[in-house]
């Protein structure tokens, strides 16, 4: 079932310049892995084969969380196995909450199920900044980008992740002054989490 609806969203939106000839499972496990083989014309119109391997991991979201009493934002902090893997640091990561929809939901739906499950805390006045994609080169999980009120006196539940998953998250609160130095400074290594601060930056130049 999987396997099919994949197929079927790739082949959906392919150009009528691009012709998928081959598709070979490499692995079905936590998420669909492929090798594709397709047929594509280069800039002097010829036809030419070329593959890559497409991983085809869900949609997710991310939030950036901010109390504009408190002049505050309430990031996560957890163990990240590539950044460990690069030998950068001790692989935990400074990051904006976020995670991935689960089948049936809407981004507004998973943004309060995860900043529940993350930080203990509702999100207020959701606002849909983007939806981008994290490495279109070989993966075709987007993030949809989001900004969210937050009251830091009003914790709903214990939060922390969901350890039947193995999540073990810490939320860390951080003054808007202590971001804008961090990530100045290259302090905020994580992609989502720069554009969120950014974008927030922009539109909130007073913050």
């Amino acid at each position: 079932m999987r396997y099919e609806f994949y197929a079927y969203h790739c082949n959906r939106y392919t150009m009528s310049s691009i012709l998928i000839k081959k598709r070979t499972v490499l692995s079905d496990d936590t998420h669909l892995l492929e090798r594709i083989d397709f047929e594509k014309r280069n800039r002097h119109d010829e036809p030419e084969m070329q593959h890559r391997e497409i991983y085809f991991r869900p949609d997710a979201v991310s939030v950036l969380l901010a109390d504009h009493r408190q002049r505050s934002f309430l990031l996560t902090r957890q163990f990240r196995l590539p950044v460990y893997l690069h030998e950068d640091g001790d692989g935990y990561l400074l990051e904006a909450c976020a995670g991935v929809m689960d089948d049936g939901e809407t981004p507004e739906e998973t943004v309060i199920r995860e900043t529940l499950e993350e930080t203990g805390y509702h999100p207020l006045n959701l606002l849909k900044i983007g939806c981008t994609y994290v490495s279109p080169a070989f993966c075709m999980e987007r993030i949809h980008l989001f900004l969210a009120g937050i009251d830091l006196q009003d914790k709903k539940q214990a939060g922390g992740g969901v350890a039947a998953e193995g999540e073990e998250i810490e939320p860390v609160v951080i003054s808007y002054e202590k971001a804008k130095q961090m990530l100045q400074a290259g302090e905020i290594r994580d992609v989502k989490t720069m554009a969120l601060l950014q974008h927030f930056l922009l539109r909130y130049p007073d913050a």
